[in-house]
């Protein structure tokens, strides 16, 4: 049972790292700044370090998944319940190229397999304000502040392209005759205008690489001790250490993000096409809030906040926005806790 609900783990763990990885690199591939597989090896090394340091930072959030949904003592089949639960649908959904939510399917599986363990055990109250709210906010809270952002990017172009004066071409030169004709200085200013702009490129640039992976950093500080919390009812009453679990828990889910390009490309392409700007703005987005989440133990998803940050990223340009895509989105993201859920309490049912 203990090495079943090891492999098991280290299988979530991987599936998360493929589906999840997306979140923070694929606005990198969408916006054209690099290819799909560079930017996927560099979410799965941000995704190594973030997981690593949730090693300190993020005890809260395990606890919180520890007890705060299963009131009672969990055995090593209930364990193993949900993680096959969450597993299975997190594996499936990746290979059918639907980002969905490791935080909803792991709440899913762990609310089925309670109802078998003890129905009295789920507490329903904590579900409802300590995991569902802040899940749903967290979506909404993400799309209004990228929103807000992108819209004031695109009216600080407009201002600053309506301030830009029409260059004089009508005038003499300096005392002396030595000074630039207008012709030579509308040939200068074009050139320190296109310098300028280059100059902005590079930066924004720089900004989109560095809050990619920040968003991976903070993706693996989210998820690691939620996966870790699960696989730790068996394993730590086994011998294992709970810093040793989160190391493997790391590894995998590093190595699977290796495997995340199916999913990134339908983040990056199908929802909306995405500038470099608006990339950046929708990353740092998702950094800030998944990363506040992950320290104050605010059960967030990632694949839920990056969406919402990506949608927003349009700003009020709604017709850019695939309708479609997203309601392919809500419906997997509506099926998870439910086929999670229902899988656990199927597993643990012939378990017991």
């Amino acid at each position: 049972m203990t090495v079943a609900i090891l492999v098991t783990l280290l299988f979530l763990a991987a599936a998360n790292g493929a589906n999840d990885v997306s979140k923070g690199v694929s606005t990198l591939a969408g916006a054209g700044v690099t290819a799909y597989r560079t930017a996927v090896a560099w979410g799965a090394v941000t995704t190594l370090f973030g997981a690593l340091l949730s090693i300190e930072v993020g005890r809260s959030m395990g606890k919180l998944f520890s007890n705060g949904i299963v009131d009672g003592a969990p055995t090593a089949a209930f364990a193993l319940a949900v993680l096959v639960g969450a597993t299975s649908w997190v594996a499936f959904a990746s290979l059918a190229r639907l980002p969905v939510s490791t935080t909803q399917a792991i709440i899913g599986a762990l609310v089925g397999a309670g109802l078998v363990l003890a129905p009295t055990s789920v507490q329903w109250s904590g579900v409802l304000q300590r995991f569902v709210l802040p899940l749903l906010l967290s979506i909404v809270v993400a799309y209004g502040i990228s929103a807000a952002l992108a819209i004031g990017v695109q009216l600080i172009r407009r201002r600053r392209a309506a301030g830009n004066p029409e260059i004089v071409t009508v005038g003499v030169s300096p005392i002396g005759g030595g000074g630039a004709s207008a012709k030579e200085r509308q040939a200068g200013q074009s050139i320190d205008g296109a310098g300028g702009q280059a100059n902005r490129a590079r930066l924004i640039t720089v900004l989109h690489w560095v809050s990619s992976g920040a968003t991976g950093c903070a993706r693996g500080l989210n998820d690691t001790p939620k996966i870790a919390a699960v696989g730790g009812f068996a394993l730590l009453p086994a011998g294992f250490s709970a810093t040793s679990v989160s190391l493997m828990v790391a590894t995998a889910m590093a190595v699977g993000s290796l495997f995340g390009i199916r999913v990134a490309r339908t983040l990056g392409e199908r929802v909306v096409r995405m500038s470099h700007t608006e990339g950046f703005t929708a990353n740092a987005t998702t950094a800030c809030l998944v990363g506040a989440g992950a320290v104050l133990a605010l059960p967030m998803s990632t694949t839920q906040v990056s969406t919402g940050a990506i949608v927003g990223s349009a700003g009020g340009q709604l017709s850019r926005i695939s309708g479609r895509t997203l309601r392919d989105f809500a419906i997997a993201w509506t099926a998870t806790p439910v086929c999670a859920g229902l899988v656990a309490a199927v597993v643990l049912g012939f378990a017991a």
